[in-house]
């Protein structure tokens, strides 16, 4: 470590400041890309960097990370600007090292808003053939603008522990309309929307999932300014470890491309998926350790109108082929211990008067969760806690409701039944955590209704039903995450997930854990 770099007592992190850790040559003279090879040439004594160039250029904003599809190998850096910039690049180093002959161009992603023309750039570069279970430092720069500085870790191969954390339905905690002189969030976000990205900062996962309806852009006065926000909000720890999302209903906004997620597709480089161009980053998958993450977009799938525009089907079936071929493909890897599931509505939900569950998904994913398997979903939609028993099959009614194959209160053997968990309380102002029936039942979408011309949607038709795979609902707390830390066990024996939901309760990340589960299953290995 050099001088200039301190470490960090409370995460271990590098503090990496604006002076330091970049070498004249990277500063000033680097012109091309240098490719990124398996053992870059790191500058053994790297000088300080007193001074930025010619100012003047729009600054790096919305600093942000993803992973490829292999996890251990590959991460997208990421950040935003509203004007044209000059060669956007990112440095590369480890903390060891320092940053130096190493440096990777970025590829600029354009979209035009809908709704105010406003264009917006992103700029991601991609930083393939890393070293796995590695920690790197990298500064994301373009001409002109001061060097933004993060760092990172890659995912380990193979099997190895590990920790990683979900929520969704955040919003910002930031004001974007005036209404009667005074100033109001327009995007359903709360002052908690900051306090749960502290909360999964202090946790130090090595990635994080977003269950759906990130920022509620759609929703919004200025499209444009609530993404800026959310970002500004959640680089705190985005820079530094990748938050991987999948997209909600909230994500399809009016004019922002055929199907609405133009925004959302260009403010992140996810996995390919092999599908049409017009929809790539709305399905996508990623192996870290022996736990393959598949995010799904359930607009294909879901009955519910719930977006600026109808997309349902969209996909013509695409996204089910592929995921189907993905589920398969999981199971037949004998490295692959865990499958997990990110996808926004939900498959089971115990309260009154919101979302509900919804048939569609229903019928369109759980007999494929079924055949292959999968361990885990977790989802949001619903603002709030609750997870259900593992469940395997379904009932013959017209809401398929699912069967429970065990009702153990803290542990799950995930080989006999899917766990699912909606993890809905990021941080929007309208929690849902106060709407729980009681007795437990739940509320089924079973199909919409003709366009209403007050409100251009297609009202839900819902139908009720018994809830007998409720294991848990948190009726306190409106907001919080929830960790998953891995453990691998040992060759021919079982592996473990430890799953704690931690309740947000204020500022600065203060949280409780409130909910604990261990699930469980034999290692591929053994079978």
């Amino acid at each position: 470590m050099t001088a200039s770099q301190t470490p960090d007592p409370t995460s271990g992190k590098p503090k990496l400041g604006r002076r330091g850790l970049l070498t004249a040559a990277a500063a000033g003279t680097a012109g091309g890309a240098v490719l990124l090879g398996s053992a870059p040439a790191f500058a053994s004594s790297p000088v300080l960097w007193a001074k930025p160039g010619a100012l003047g250029a729009p600054p790096v904003l919305g600093l942000h990370t993803q992973f490829g599809s292999d996890a251990s190998r590959e991460v997208v850096v990421s950040w935003a600007t509203t004007a044209s910039v000059g060669r956007p690049r990112v440095l590369l180093g480890t903390p060891s090292g320092g940053l130096g002959g190493a440096a990777a161009s970025a590829s600029t992603t354009t979209y035009k808003d809908g709704a105010s023309g406003t264009e917006v750039q992103i700029h991601h570069a991609r930083l393939p053939r890393l070293r796995p279970d590695t920690e790197y430092i990298y500064a994301a720069l373009h001409d002109g603008a001061a060097p933004e500085l993060g760092t990172f870790r890659t995912a380990p191969r193979g099997r190895a522990a590990f920790r990683f954390t979900s929520f969704g339905d955040q919003g910002t905690p930031t004001l974007g309309k005036q209404v009667n002189g005074a100033w109001v969030n327009d995007n359903l976000g709360s002052p908690s929307a900051g306090d749960v990205t502290a909360a999964v900062e202090a946790a130090a996962p090595l990635f994080h999932l977003v269950n759906g309806d990130l920022c509620y852009a759609n929703l919004s006065t200025d499209r444009i300014r609530t993404w800026s926000d959310w970002f500004a909000n959640n680089q705190r720890s985005a820079r530094y470890r990748p938050w991987m999302p999948a997209a909600g209903n909230h994500e399809n906004e009016k004019g922002n491309g055929p199907i609405g997620y133009d925004a959302y597709r260009s403010y992140f480089a996810l996995p390919g998926s092999g599908s049409d161009p017009e929809l790539s980053g709305l399905w996508y998958s990623f192996t870290a350790g022996s736990v393959r993450v598949i995010s799904l977009n359930n607009d294909d799938v879901a009955l519910q109108d719930g977006g600026s525009s109808y997309v349902h089907g969209y996909s013509g079936g695409a996204q089910a082929r592929w995921l189907e071929k993905e589920l398969r493909a999981a199971r037949a890897d004998r490295s692959i211990d865990w499958i997990v599931v990110c996808m926004h509505q939900v498959v089971i939900s115990t309260v009154d008067n919101f979302n509900g569950a919804d048939l569609g998904v229903r019928q369109a994913w759980l007999p494929l969760f079924d055949r292959y398997g999968v361990d885990l979903v977790v989802c949001g939609h619903e603002h709030h806690y609750e997870r259900s028993f593992p469940i395997r099959g379904q009932q013959s009614n017209d809401t398929m409701t699912p069967i429970p194959v065990s009702d153990a209160p803290d542990v799950a053997d995930t080989s006999k039944g899917t766990v699912h968990m909606v993890i809905g309380g990021g941080g929007t102002s309208a929690p849902s955590n106060g709407l729980f029936f009681d007795p437990v039942q739940c509320r089924v979408i079973t199909s919409v209704g003709p366009v209403d011309s007050s409100t251009g949607k297609r009202p839900p038709v819902y139908t009720h039903e018994a809830a007998p795979w409720s294991a848990v609902r948190e009726g306190r707390f409106p907001y919080g995450f929830a960790s998953f830390d891995v453990d691998p066990g040992r060759p021919g024996g079982h592996t473990t997930m430890a799953v704690n939901y931690h309740a947000v309760t204020g500022p600065y990340g203060a949280s409780q854990v409130v909910d604990k589960l261990t699930l469980t299953r034999p290692r591929r290995d053994a079978a």
